[in-house]
């Protein structure tokens, strides 16, 4: 009853505040966004010198990705509620040392928005076809928030293939996902999700079928405008650009109901992730207000870690600390960092 208590409210909150903008004459600001905007995949590849669209027919979807650079493969997975664009300002560094083939996952952007399918084994399993498929035999893993549990699940299922793996906010769902107050540990929650541990209601919200979909469909700015503000320091680090394109790849029904699968899949994941052994791939762990966690969960399965901690930013650390980031990124890949804990 609680659990139906704390998805009610939220939905009501939600409901309000679109309701409270449009009685007032005022339309989401995602109308005027996306109308004035070019987000395509053709448009935001211009803006990027070296790389290009592609597409791939794997393990029964169609996956849209970008690629450019030079050197071995580097794989990037983005997360909730974003898409490929969230590493567009790291990408051209990384490409200076690597093929970097950045991703939209199973149910995000130009991606295939199947019915099921979302469990981050059977993620990974499209991921590992993708790279097959542009004729690699192995490479190195990166994922930030929900890509970074497909990341891991790519390592420990297919660890023949895996090169390093980097892990970026999130870990795969373990047990200790179950831990998760229903309601906020430190009383009402703020605008910033500051040193407290952050209280993250949507993992509930998105488990409902269908309700999501109905109150946000042509709204998810009213969401995603939530999210940034509460998960930035930096508000200014995901631009208006930027939330014009997470808003028109989230802003439908069907993108919606894809992407809280991913969510809905974490049962199914927590199962998985009894099975999965030690992990001897060499990992990298970056988080900001992830990291003790990050450090602590990743740490039971991954002998071969290590784990950087991010300042000055929160959760979309790629975003708001690119020149950290890709720094860490390329030491850590080269071999020019040692392993602590």
């Amino acid at each position: 009853m609680k659990l139906i208590s704390m998805i009610a409210t939220t939905a009501m909150a939600l409901a309000i505040t679109v309701s409270t903008a449009n009685a007032a004459g005022h339309a989401p600001q995602s109308t005027s966004l996306s109308a004035v905007t070019n987000v395509s995949d053709v448009a935001l590849v211009k803006s990027l010198p070296g790389f290009k669209n592609g597409y791939a027919e794997v393990n029964g979807v169609r996956l849209h990705y970008v690629v450019g650079g030079k050197g071995e493969p580097l794989v990037l997975l983005p997360g909730w509620p974003e898409t490929w664009w969230t590493f567009h300002k790291i990408m051209p560094a990384l490409a200076q040392h690597y093929t970097v083939i950045t991703v939209d996952l199973r149910g995000m952007g130009a991606s295939s928005k199947p019915a099921d399918g979302y469990d981050k084994k059977t993620m990974a399993k499209d991921i590992y076809e993708l790279v097959k498929s542009l004729g690699y035999d192995k490479a190195t893993i990166a994922g930030h928030d929900v890509g970074s549990a497909v990341a891991f699940a790519y390592a420990a299922n297919y660890p023949q293939a895996t090169d390093k793996l980097v892990m970026i906010e999130f870990p795969h769902p373990d047990e200790s996902l179950m831990s998760f107050p229903l309601l906020p540990a430190q009383g009402p929650v703020g605008e910033k999700v500051g040193s407290s541990r952050p209280y993250l209601w949507w993992f509930a919200f998105n488990q409902v079928n269908g309700l999501p979909e109905k109150l946000l469909a042509g709204r998810i700015r009213v969401e995603q405008d939530w999210l940034f503000k509460y998960f930035l320091i930096n508000e200014d680090a995901v631009d208006a650009r930027d939330r014009a394109v997470y808003e028109h790849a989230y802003n439908t029904a069907e993108a919606i109901r894809a992407s809280n699968a991913w969510y809905q899949a974490f049962g199914q994941d927590v199962a998985d992730n009894k099975g999965y052994g030690k992990l001897d791939t060499p990992t990298l762990v970056l988080a900001g207000p992830a990291y003790q966690w990050m450090k602590k969960v990743v740490g039971k399965k991954a002998t071969n870690l290590t784990a950087v901690s991010v300042e000055n930013s929160g959760h979309f650390v790629q975003e708001e600390q690119p020149e950290f980031v890709t720094r860490t990124m390329v030491d850590f890949l080269q071999g020019n960092r040692s392993p602590n804990n």
